[in-house]
Formats: structure tokens, C-alpha cells, sequence
């Protein structure tokens, strides 16, 4: 179990372009960051203005593995891939410690030290454009929530801005309250 967690930080984490060792354009479960010629096809999808987000539930690639409940890829019009949030399965407070840690110091090797991310149990590597947090989970437990954004998220969610009056981001941000406030988003 814990090789897996390894492994599944490693590959989350690997996202960043730039980052030494690993391809410029790489984003995490063997994806790149940009147009994409196909992709699994998702449990479900939903699209506004520029960004499709295309929703794995647990068991659907790129959603799998026994800590894995969701993956969210948005996909904007001209940039292609621009963000994947990953939402792992809930767990019990003495799961969730050694889980959480394994994946902060893969994060800690590739970026260095983080910053906190303005919201509560959350940390960001700005060099990375990775955020970790944890958040409460529907029915009890908590949940390691990870958001990784290409090279060019901020040009795909200020082209949403202007096709839909709100940032891109501001989708992220609901889909992370949500589970805040144990709603389904």
C-alpha cells in the first residue's frame, strides 16, 4: 500500500513542466499538458464557455486504484489539457496521516518547501502548479484533494472569464467547497 501511495504521488506530482527529470509537457497519469488526441471516456462530462471537464469515477482510467475515487481533467478549447484534480477515497484519521505525508514529501523533493494555499489544510507549489489539501468527505473521514494546472491554465480561465463573466478557477474552487460543505457539486 504504501509503494502505491509513492507511486501515485510520483505520477501526480510529476505534472509541472520544467521540472528536472522530468518531460516538458507532462501532466500526471501519463497525460500531457495540451491538445490531446483521445482520452478515456469519462463517467460523465460537463462543459461551459471554453473548458470541458471530463469526470472519472473510481474504477474508470485514469480513476484507478483502491485510494482513488475521482478524477476531473478540464480540457479548454485552444489549450487542450490545462488541469487535472485527482480526489482520493475517504479515510480514517490514522489512513489519512501516512497517506497525506507520502504524498507532501514527494512534493517536497520535486518543488521544494510550499506555501499555504489560502484555505484551510491546503499547501501550493507555485513552481509545481500543484495544490494539496485535505477536506472533509461526505459520510465521515477526510480526503486528499490534488489540483495540478498545465503552463497555460491561467490563458485558458481568463478566455472562460470573458465567454462566461467568471475565471475558470473559480470552478475548482467550487468543486473543493463543495466537498467542504459535504455536497455533491
Amino acid at each position: 500500500m504504501r509503494t502505491l501511495r509513492r507511486a501515485l504521488a510520483a505520477a501526480f506530482l510529476v505534472a509541472a513542466a520544467g521540472i528536472p527529470g522530468s518531460l516538458a509537457g507532462e501532466a500526471p497519469f501519463g497525460l500531457r499538458w495540451g491538445p490531446l488526441a483521445s482520452v478515456p471516456k469519462p463517467s460523465m462530462a460537463d462543459r461551459e464557455g471554453n473548458v470541458t471537464a471530463l469526470f472519472y469515477f473510481q474504477g474508470r482510467p485514469p480513476a484507478s486504484g483502491p485510494d482513488t475515487e475521482q478524477v476531473v481533467l478540464e480540457v479548454c478549447r485552444d489549450e487542450g489539457l490545462q488541469q487535472v484534480i485527482w480526489f482520493s477515497r475517504p479515510f480514517a484519521e490514522a489512513e489519512l496521516v501516512p497517506a497525506y505525508a507520502a504524498i507532501y514529501r514527494e512534493g517536497v523533493r520535486r518543488y521544494g518547501e510550499p506555501q499555504e494555499a489560502g484555505r484551510p489544510n491546503a499547501v501550493t507549489w507555485p513552481a509545481g502548479r500543484t495544490l494539496l489539501a485535505v477536506r472533509p468527505a461526505e459520510g465521515g473521514g477526510k480526503r486528499i484533494v490534488m489540483v495540478a494546472a498545465g503552463e497555460l491554465y491561467g490563458k485558458c480561465s481568463s478566455a472562460h472569464e470573458v465567454a462566461t463573466g467568471h475565471p475558470a478557477a473559480r470552478h475548482t474552487s467550487d468543486l473543493l467547497e463543495s466537498r467542504d460543505r459535504r455536497t455533491v457539486p
